[in-house]
């Protein structure tokens, strides 16, 4: 009764006797009746456009069903979305209106080219559903729209099995990433992406810029944005724009030590084509190492050489003054050059003497396969996984090998062979120490421990290659001063960064006091990192896919694989040849020499470290341990007990 009044929408007036309020009623809806009469004529002109837009698309409908015949009486059209080969749908018969029609009905350039334009991510999610879309999603034809799609500028399809795909993933993966140490924001930001770069090989951070490599032999030069830090230093905020520095690039170079205030040029190993001599026609390619400043990317030097010789690697090592070229030719000989750096800038011409490197003379049947450097070192690493040293100082030489016994300073380019147990497949140099990784994944540390930097849980010094128990199958392994960075990948492909050794200025990501074994970084890792690089200022990570570079390791034998119990021939006690259980009481012992809740806190942690347990493992313990910490405060102070 009281919401009568409310709706009525006529004059109130008086009630009249009897039926008042239905009269009043349905003088209110008539009233309303009119003043919507407007809107009804607007409401069925609606429905009659409407209709007649059915009528044009049932009609366009039954002309494309007559054309395809795809369909024949019913006017649904249903696709059949499982694969073929697979069977079809259950109860897919009785399922809506028409008859299913297979995919491979329809003609298979019409499927590609749906398919390219997805993105990469979503195409090889669709070709990992059934056969069918495997083999389509494989094709070169979707990936070559994919590749137009991602790099229009780019013309060639590169090599490899399948050039395409192979192009295609190499652009789409393509990343310079980056976290700068200084400042308050501790995040990880990405750098500009040349346009008209094919992914990335190589990158080396200078001065002031970065340099890229990319797989076609273009060089890109990426000037960064400078900013100031709170600390009133300048860093690089990101790389804002690119210029191509030069083409035809196999390799480059710069000063090698780890601080890059040293980098002021840079020694680029590239192939020009040189016009031919007088009486003949024609050009020939020579390969050539053109010097640039880093701070301009002006061409300052060029040494061009016989056209028989073909090179494929450059390093730099000594000092500015005496500073001298390793070059690496196609066949495994190493050849060298001295210049002074210090007279690069002066408009003349001089001619430098190229000569045989002493580890090609002495030991012509080595095949060298790639070397690295340092300001006084050198280690080359052959075909066959040998390892061997050029020291130059004496200083490096005893943190390297613990011992002045073999040190000649008159005959300093003498090759140094190091004892492996297998072959050694890359490696990486600092100033004072070194690490090597061989063909099963295990990880070697040799040299200087002063900071922790080996890795192996303490601070002795190694004078010869020692095994990191806990790592295995690296991606990326990098040496600096005083720490080092492993880059490792997880069961379910993702990647981490772990670092051991100082970590003064931020160079080790929440770990500020460093650590004498590898421990995880605080740093989210690209899921396409393949290499890195550390400086004062900023940690560096170069993400770029290569489908057809596959793992090179290899699996480890049985018999060789440390810390698996095996059975003793005159006892069935099973023996413990890794000292595992030697290990635990001796981390016990590290525990009960603590003096404050604190400090066996902070012991345990290392511990869990040290151990060779998995990456998730290991980030329980630490998560665990750090709420335990948190919760408990300082309560517990003084010597553990036995009894706890």
């Amino acid at each position: 009764m009281g919401e009568g009044p409310r709706r009525q929408r006529g004059p109130r007036g008086p009630p009249s006797p009897g039926r008042g309020h239905g009269v009043g009623k349905a003088a209110g809806t008539g009233a309303r009746e009119l003043s919507t009469g407007g809107q009804g004529a607007q409401r069925d002109e609606g429905r009659s456009r409407a209709g007649v837009v059915r009528m044009v698309r049932r009609s366009q409908r039954r002309k494309l069903q007559k054309f395809t015949g795809l369909c024949g009486q019913e006017e649904g059209l249903r696709v059949k979305r499982s694969c073929p080969s697979c069977g079809p749908e259950p109860g897919g018969e009785d399922k809506g209106r028409g008859n299913p029609i297979s995919v491979q009905l329809f003609p298979p350039e019409l499927v590609e080219h749906i398919i390219s334009f997805l993105p990469v991510r979503d195409v090889v999610a669709l070709g990992q559903t059934c056969h069918y879309f495997r083999e389509v999603c494989d094709t070169e034809g979707v990936w070559r729209r994919i590749c137009h799609r991602l790099s229009p500028r780019l013309r060639e399809q590169g090599s490899g099995v399948r050039p395409w795909k192979r192009a295609a993933i190499l652009n789409y993966t393509k990343g310079l990433y980056f976290q700068a140490f200084g400042g308050r924001r501790r995040c990880l930001s990405k750098s500009v992406a040349p346009l008209l770069a094919h992914g990335y090989r190589r990158f080396l951070p200078t001065k002031d810029h970065v340099f890229i490599l990319d797989y076609v032999g273009t060089l890109f030069f990426l000037k960064n944005a400078l900013v100031s830090s709170t600390l009133g230093q300048i860093q690089w905020k990101r790389a804002c724009r690119y210029v191509v520095l030069c083409r035809g690039a196999k390799d480059f170079a710069s000063d090698p030590r780890c601080d890059t205030v040293y980098r002021k040029y840079l020694y680029v190993l590239a192939t020009r084509e040189q016009p031919g001599v007088a009486g003949t026609t024609g050009s020939r390619a020579c390969d050539c190492v053109e010097v640039y400043l880093q701070s301009s990317g002006q061409r300052v030097f060029k040494m061009t050489f016989h056209h028989s010789m073909s090179f494929k690697q450059i390093v730099l090592v000594g000092q500015e003054t005496q500073r001298a070229l390793l070059l690496l030719t196609e066949e495994g000989k190493i050849y060298s050059l001295v210049v002074n750096e210090t007279q690069l800038d002066q408009p003349r011409s001089y001619t430098v003497q190229l000569a045989l490197r002493k580890v090609s003379h002495c030991l012509p049947h080595l095949r060298v396969t790639c070397m690295a450097s340092n300001q006084s070192s050198t280690v080359y690493i052959t075909d066959q996984g040998g390892v061997y040293f050029e020291v130059h100082t004496p200083g490096v030489y005893r943190d390297l090998f613990g011992t002045l016994q073999a040190f000649d300073p008159l005959d300093q380019q003498m090759p140094l062979a190091l004892s492996l147990p297998a072959k050694v497949l890359f490696c990486a140099l600092g100033y004072n120490h070194l690490g090597l990784v061989d063909e099963f994944g295990r990880i070697f540390m040799q040299g200087n421990n002063r900071y922790g930097q080996l890795g192996t849980g303490d601070k002795m010094d190694r004078g010869e290659p020692t095994q990191v128990h806990y790592l295995q199958c690296p991606i990326a392994l990098w040496c600096g001063l005083n720490h080092s960075l492993v880059l490792s990948q997880g069961l379910d492909f993702s990647k981490e960064l772990l670092g051991c050794g100082c970590g003064a200025g931020g160079r080790l990501p929440g770990w500020p006091k460093g650590s004498a074994s590898f421990v995880k970084l605080h740093i989210k890792v690209p899921l396409c990192a393949c290499s890195l690089c550390s400086t004062r200022e900023c940690l560096y990570m170069l993400s770029s896919h290569d489908i057809d570079h596959h793992p090179a390791y290899r699996d480890l034998p049985a018999s060789r694989v440390v810390g698996t119990p095996e059975s003793s021939p005159g006892a069935g006690v099973p023996q413990d040849p890794s000292g595992t259980a030697r290990a635990c009481e001796e981390y016990l012992s590290q525990i009960y020499s603590c003096s404050t809740w604190q400090d066996r806190m902070e012991k345990m942690k290392e511990i869990v470290g040290w151990m060779p347990l998995m990456a998730a493992q290991k980030d329980f313990f630490w998560e665990a341990l750090d709420m335990l910490q948190m919760t408990a405060g300082g309560v517990g102070e003084g010597p553990p007990t036995p009894e706890s």
